[in-house]
């Protein structure tokens, strides 16, 4: 059988004096079946996984069919990655998160829509992400990996916090995914839940690796059949049994679990509810179980015990809830003797109960500790009647119900990838800035305070005309178009870093140069688009309120352009390089109000400072030597760019932005070396 997920020598790097949480685990996950990576939260399972994936610095190496995930061209088409809660925009919408993956992954856009109908999604396709309960989270999570059509599913406990009904559900879509020929591996801390669902189970303990058996083996091998017992003589009852235990030369033991529940390995349910009955105690539930490996072995598996895994008496009540595990008798070495237990409070028994809860009189009537069988009429779930089969077929017969009773068919697997396009950043970037909100708003509130602003500085007057169109007091160091571009620059990558849409399967944010470019073009042409309505609305309302002498043209109007549009959109590049270097929003714009408050005065320090030699008259020599460079009519628009980078301004935004671009690509080639 194919080996599609080959695990070897995984080791990370360990904190201080700690030991490594993973300490040298090698694995295999063939196609076709379905791995469970067992093991107690801290027990290193998700770290596996970050290590597998390359998320994680440390040593060792996982292939993927063959190749290692740094070496896939597309790792989403590959492998499909959920760890932990959907990374998405909570002002998205569910169809509209799933179309921006979709151009993210070169897929047609209505698989968006094949893959809501799937998962169930299809009425909450308008619904924003910070809307949806837990259960729809990992609903449109499961549509999120299944998006890009992978071969191989690798999900982070993916039944954590759901229902018994929605648990079914997801192992029924992950047992068809199999079934269709891939692989499938998450992690879980319930070893009955990886018993029923997986086919192999990789049991991790303290970060090593103890057991990797066929789901059959581990359920014969490492769950142990055991009674579970609730009565309110729970210490009386553990007494008796390990005393009996020591006198028939039987090893059992008793294990006091919270409240008046104790759980008995090593024998039946005839042995115990024998012992209860000669000895009067009362029992509330009496029932065979799959138990854990032992105390010790799992202390946080699941806590709440479904109808499918206990059979009841009449009228009995839920067992308690598991933890807090205690020692009530043990092996046949325990010395004899000891105190009587503090709630047998009479030296006579008390008289046994029926089934309805009467106590049981000595004129011959008889009575059976152990539960009755449910009645032949009543319906009874698959998994219940194969709990009663011995585990290797408990866990098959489970197997098998849950990939029969799998609501939907995966989605129809996508036959022609399209190959890799230019055009495909550029989609995802229009459908991630379109797809929220905050651009319109910043868009909006940009021309609302320019308006405004230019109203104020016409009324005070003394203000040249073109600052006045810009609305650029003198008093501050960039107008508010060119801050909110820088804004809506900075935006670009800050939100890619605070709701991580791509990291699903990289870990961060892709350092891509065709995303870097999509995401400049974008930012320009909002900044363009941006500058010109600045300017059109201030002047609008500068004529509304004041006459046509204040929005008259400049007779230079086409260097001011050149100029205008060039601060604008060279604000908006700069929030978008320093957003994407130093990973966040705040960065950006902290970037963007540096230009004017600190470049341009180092600048001109730097020209202007006292020196044998004086930087006097460079704006005017650098334009004679642009010009010379274009002597065929071109030397008015390139006059109009060299007269704007000669300015302080310009000129210190030309070179903020030639650094943070080396710094930028810079990264991207160590990112790409490690």
């Amino acid at each position: 059988m194919l080996r599609v997920i080959q695990a070897i020598g995984l080791t990370s790097n360990p904190r201080k004096e700690l030991p490594p949480a993973v300490d040298d685990v090698s694995f295999e996950a063939r196609a076709g079946r379905v791995t469970a990576l067992l093991g107690a939260p801290g027990a290193g399972k998700t770290t596996a996984l970050r290590l597998m994936l390359e998320l994680q610095q440390g040593r060792g190496i996982t292939y993927f069919r063959g190749r290692p995930l740094h070496r896939i061209a597309h790792p989403s088409r590959e492998v499909g990655v959920l760890l932990g809660e959907v990374p998405g925009h909570p002002a998205r919408t569910v169809r509209g998160h799933l179309r921006m993956l979709c151009a993210a992954a070169g897929v047609p856009a209505r698989r968006a829509d094949e893959v809501l109908e799937v998962v169930g999604l299809v009425s909450l396709r308008d619904e924003r992400l910070d809307t949806l309960s837990r259960g729809m989270d990992r609903r449109l999570g499961l549509a999120c990996v299944l998006l890009a059509d992978p071969h191989t599913l690798v999900l982070d406990d993916p039944a954590d916090g759901l229902s018994t009904r929605e648990c079914q559900w997801l192992y029924g879509m992950l047992r068809a995914h199999a079934a269709q020929g891939g692989t499938v591996l998450l992690t879980t801390a319930d070893p009955k839940a990886a018993a029923r669902t997986a086919d192999r189970v990789v049991t991790l303990e303290q970060g090593r690796l103890v057991a990797d058996l066929e789901a059959a083996e581990f359920s014969r091998t490492r769950l142990r059949p055991r009674v579970a017992v609730r009565t309110p003589h729970a210490s009386r009852l553990a007494a008796l049994l390990a005393k009996e235990a020591r006198t028939a030369q039987r090893s059992i033991e008793v294990v006091r679990e919270n409240g008046n529940r104790l759980s008995v390995y090593g024998s039946t349910c005839a042995d115990v509810g024998e012992t209860a009955f000669r000895h009067g105690i009362l029992v509330h539930q009496l029932a065979d179980e799959i138990g854990d490996m032992g105390p010790g072995a799992q202390e946080n598996i699941t806590t709440e015990l479904r109808s499918d895994q206990v059979r009841q008496t009449p009228g009995g009540e839920l067992p308690a809830a598991r933890g807090g595990r205690e020692h009530a008798g043990v092996t046949p070495s325990e010395p004899d003797g000891g105190p009587a237990p503090a709630d047998d409070r009479s030296a006579e028994p008390e008289a046994p109960p029926t089934a309805d809860g009467d106590p049981v009189t000595d004129a011959g009537q008889e009575a059976s500790a152990e539960a009755p069988q449910a009645p032949m009429d009543e319906p009874r779930p698959a998994d219940a009647l194969a709990d009663e089969r011995p585990p290797a077929q408990a866990a098959g017969t489970r197997a098998a119900t849950c990939a029969v009773d799998a609501l939907p068919d995966l989605p129809p697997p996508i036959s022609v990838r399209p190959a890799p396009s230019p055009l495909r950043p550029l989609r995802y970037e229009l459908r991630r800035a379109a797809g929220v909100g905050t651009g319109f708003l910043t868009g909006a509130a940009v021309l609302v305070v320019s308006a405004v602003a230019a109203v104020l500085l016409a009324r005070v007057g003394h203000t040249p005309q073109p600052r006045l169109l810009a609305a650029w007091p003198r008093e501050l160091p960039l107008p508010p178009a060119a801050l909110g571009a820088g804004l809506l620059g900075a935006i670009a990558f800050g939100d890619e870093f605070r709701h991580p849409a791509l990291a699903a399967d990289r870990g961060t944010v892709p350092r891509r140069l065709g995303l870097l470019l999509a995401k400049l073009l974008v930012a320009s042409a909002t900044a363009l688009v941006l500058a010109f309505l600045t300017v059109g609305c201030n002047a609008e309302v500068l004529y509304l309120v004041y006459g046509r002498e204040l929005a008259e043209v400049p007779a230079d109007w086409l260097a001011l352009s050149a100029s205008w549009t060039g601060l604008v959109v060279g604000c908006a590049w700069a929030g978008v390089l320093a957003a994407g270097l130093f990973r966040s929003t705040t960065a950006g714009l902290a970037a963007v109000v540096a230009v004017p408050i600190v470049v341009v005065p180092l600048v001109q320090k730097a020209l202007e400072g006292p020196s044998v030699r004086t930087a006097a008259g460079f704006p005017l020599r650098l334009r004679e030597v642009l010009l010379s460079q274009w002597p065929f009519g071109g030397e008015r628009y390139v006059a109009a760019v060299a007269r704007v980078i000669a300015q302080p301004v310009g000129g210190a935004l030309t070179l903020s932005l030639t650094a943070l671009l080396c710094a930028y690509l810079l990264t991207t080639l160590r990112s790409r070396v490690r």
